[in-house]
């Protein structure tokens, strides 16, 4: 995946969990819960969502990484490149 499309995937996901939330003024530098109304238990609904349809693992240790959109795309990135290269080549 590129960053672009990480960048999708990750705002399909918080448009998923928090669907009356207007995503299209988010500043990918800021903390996303300074943007939008997401609580700790929505930030675990990313996580459990990136599991299920990625097959990404994020540690508990790593969420403060997942805090901004820039955050998200830098840390995912890799990973669901990764992921998605073992999907197709299944």
């Amino acid at each position: 995946m590129t960053p672009e499309e990480t960048h999708a995937a990750v705002l399909d996901i918080i448009q998923t969990i928090v669907p009356d939330e207007d995503l299209s003024a988010l500043n990918d530098d800021e903390a996303l819960r300074d943007q939008i109304d997401l609580d700790s238990m929505d930030f675990l609904d990313i996580v459990m969502e990136l599991r299920k349809l990625y097959k990404v693992q994020v540690p508990e240790e790593d969420y403060p990484n997942l805090a901004s959109m820039a955050g998200c795309v830098t840390y995912l990135q890799p990973l669901l490149a990764d992921a998605t290269s073992h999907c197709q080549t299944v």
